[in-house]
Order: C-alpha cells, then sequence, then structure tokens
C-alpha cells in the first residue's frame, strides 16, 4: 500500500511556464547553469542554483546564497508568476522526446514510508548534499523539486491517466533539449488515492538527496511542533511517479584521468586475465561486456569468468564487475565516489564524447557501458543492497519549479 496526498500547489501560471521551468539543480555546474539562465530572469535556475546570480567564486553553501534563493523565489511569487491553488489536486505530468514517452503522477507521499524503507531506496547519499538541499528547502519553506519515483503499473492507474491525459493540459510546451513538458490537473482526487493503495511499493529512481532532504527537514519541523499531529504538510515529499515499463535508463559511462603509471601493452596484458579483449568499432557494448578506448582504438571486453557466480545481485552488475575486476585492480581506483582520478559522463552525451575527452588528453582511459535495467535496479533495492555510485542515468529529466509543495 503506498499512501500519495494530494496538495495545493504553487505553480507558474500558465503563459510562464516555459520560462520558470528548469533543468534539476543537480545535473548542472554553476556555469552550465548560468548559461542556461541567462537572459531569462524567471528561470528556476535562479531560486535552485541561487549563486548564479552571485559574484564568481562565492561559497555555494554560504548564508548569502540561502538568502538569495529566498529572494529570488518570493519576487517570482510576489509577481505573480507563481500562485498556489486554491485546493488540493493531483496532477498527471508527461515527458516526450522523440520515441521516449512517460507518464507519472504528480503529487506528494509519505516521508513515513520513506523513513520505514516501504519507498525504496538503492542509492547512499553523502552529508554535504543532504544539508544543502535541507537548508534550501527550510529557507524557501517549500519543496521545489520532485523525487522521481517507479512503480510496477497497474492497469486501474493505467487507466485513470489514460482519461486525464484525453482532457485539455495545464501545461504543454517544448524545451530547448527538445523534451515536450505537458501536465494536467485533477481535482477529483480520490480515485487516485485509492489507486495507489494497491501499489505495494515505490522505488526511487532519481532524486535520493531531495528525499533524504524531506525527512530530516520533516524531523527538524516536528521537533518544533508542539501539536505535531502526522497529517502536517512536511510530512510528504514532493514526488512524481512512473510505471516502470515507461523508464528509459542511459548508461553511465566511466573516463580516468590517467594510466596509473602504466603504458598501454601493460593494461591490455593486466586485462586478457580476466577478459577477452579484442579491438572493435562497436562503442557501445552488449550486457556484460564493456567496451574501452584506449590510444584511439575501441576495445571489446568480454569477462572470460562467470559472472554469475559474483556473491550478490550487486556484485554481478556490470558497473560492479568493472570496479572490482578493473578499476580497482588495474587503474587503482578504489572507491570512485571519492577518487578525483575517475570521472562519470551520463549516457545522453554518447560515446562521441568519451573518445573527444581522451583524444584531446583531458583523459587517458574510458569505458562504455550497457545501461543498468530497471529490473536491476528493483532487485537491488528489495533485497536491501546499494548500488554502486553513478549506476543509472534516467533520461529525460523532470523539470524543477513547475509544481512547488508548501512544508509550513
Amino acid at each position: 500500500m503506498s499512501q500519495l496526498r494530494p496538495f495545493q500547489a504553487l505553480h507558474p501560471i500558465q503563459e510562464k511556464a516555459a520560462e520558470v521551468a528548469a533543468v534539476p539543480y543537480d545535473v548542472v555546474n554553476r556555469d552550465e547553469a548560468a548559461a542556461l539562465a541567462k537572459g531569462i530572469p524567471l528561470n528556476f535556475l535562479h531560486v535552485s542554483r541561487a549563486e548564479i546570480d552571485l559574484p564568481l567564486g562565492v561559497d555555494p553553501y554560504s548564508d548569502q546564497v540561502y538568502e538569495k534563493a529566498k529572494t529570488n523565489f518570493k519576487t517570482l511569487i510576489d509577481s505573480g508568476v507563481l500562485q498556489t491553488d486554491s485546493a488540493p489536486k493531483i496532477y498527471v505530468y508527461r515527458l516526450k522526446k522523440d520515441s521516449q514517452q512517460q507518464t507519472g503522477i504528480f503529487a506528494t507521499y509519505s516521508i513515513d514510508e520513506y523513513d520505514s524503507d516501504k519507498i525504496k531506496k538503492h542509492e547512499r547519499t553523502r552529508k554535504d548534499k543532504e544539508d544543502d538541499r535541507t537548508r534550501h528547502l527550510l529557507s524557501l519553506e517549500a519543496q521545489t523539486g520532485p523525487v522521481f519515483l517507479a512503480y510496477r503499473g497497474l492497469p486501474q492507474i493505467n487507466q485513470l491517466v489514460s482519461q486525464i491525459t484525453s482532457q485539455e493540459p495545464l501545461y504543454d510546451f517544448t524545451a530547448i533539449d527538445g523534451v515536450t513538458h505537458t501536465l494536467w490537473s485533477a481535482t477529483e482526487t480520490n480515485p487516485w488515492v485509492e489507486a495507489f493503495k494497491k501499489v505495494p511499493l515505490l522505488y526511487i529512481a532519481d532524486g535520493h538527496h531531495r528525499a533524504a532532504s524531506a525527512s530530516r527537514a520533516r524531523a527538524e519541523l516536528k521537533a518544533k511542533n508542539p501539536n505535531h499531529s502526522g497529517h502536517e504538510s512536511y510530512n510528504y515529499v514532493l514526488a512524481v511517479a512512473f510505471p516502470a515499463e515507461e523508464l528509459r535508463i542511459l548508461p553511465y559511462h566511466r573516463i580516468l584521468k590517467d594510466l596509473h603509471g602504466q603504458d598501454d601493452q601493460t593494461i591490455l596484458h593486466k586485462l586478457s586475465e580476466n577478459f577477452v579483449v579484442t579491438p572493435h568499432m562497436d562503442t557501445n557494448p552488449l550486457k556484460g561486456e564493456f567496451s574501452m578506448y584506449l590510444s584511439r582504438q575501441w576495445y571489446r571486453l568480454r569477462p572470460s569468468f562467470s559472472v554469475h557466480t559474483q556473491t550478490s545481485v550487486t556484485e554481478a552488475l556490470d558497473v560492479s564487475v568493472l570496479q572490482n575486476k578493473i578499476l580497482d585492480p588495474i587503474f587503482g581506483i578504489q572507491d570512485p565516489r571519492t577518487d578525483k582520478r575517475i570521472d562519470f559522463v551520463g549516457g545522453i552525451r554518447g560515446t562521441d564524447e568519451l573518445k573527444r575527452l581522451v583524444d584531446s588528453g583531458q583523459a587517458a582511459v574510458a569505458f562504455s557501458m550497457h545501461p543498468t535495467s530497471l529490473d536491476d535496479l528493483m532487485t537491488v533495492a528489495d533485497q536491501g543492497e546499494i548500488m554502486p555510485p553513478k549506476s543509472t542515468w534516467f533520461e529525460p529529466k523532470l523539470r524543477d519549479g513547475l509544481l512547488s509543495h508548501w512544508i509550513s
């Protein structure tokens, strides 16, 4: 059983939605955020990444950044660009790019279920990133970016989605990256609430830090509220839940900045101890294999051992095999979360980007990955295990600023 709750959303007026909507705060760095928001004063990056409106070099975790975010948020509200619904609603949110289309339920979901692991997690969070988003949402008194959830689809929910998406949408626009965002609102909410009671589990696909921060903020607000009842808005997290069968995961590739003091022949020899290594032009490997780009040559790496002998579901994942059989023993990358010699390239940028980085000398070697499957992600979460870092890249991305959730 999953709790879904309607909410009084804060959202842009219809004619300004496309200007307000912004990519998630954590998929761009400061310079990229500044470039995307340049000349668009309503863009929500001025709230989610408020350091772009402060001098270069300002600590992104300094007091003035959170104050600037609060000021920019208030300006959008005071100007009438953002308005709060008069009654709680549930929304349906569709993202479409080329042949990929996914339609999710935009609402608030129980933090109690998150804390008790009924909303399944597959990723560890970093305290510094939790600290940042917790402070951000407490400064704004609102959750402004949704968590990306997945669930195993149900016919009853599919039918409700089909009914509402035949109606006139609230928003319908195409962003500069070619993704079309369409949003419908439902004032008759009880059928949705009842339908989600039949969803046994929800899974965090993306947004672990947002969810963890919502939980931490709830704990702080609960401690300050002597009349806490459990029904306050801060007990729920803003999220969009998509049926798993509609989702697409792209690979998360790896690049290394050096060869750990070795030459090409030494690396190829070490690889041959566990892999069949052959020059190959295919840059997109099959499941269980890897493509490596080294010195302007692509190689296919096919394991010569049985992956199924690995002791857990997580260890059998391609990203784990790469880490345990190649990155650690051959290149000395023991902890990819903290080692500065490794970087990650989201699959949306393609393998041409890997080639460019190596050919330009910005990287010494690159590994192209097969995408992790959603079934693997759910299995790992069901077993209470943790995915290796940078295992999944979901595309297309949700937009921040379309719907916000007041927590006070």
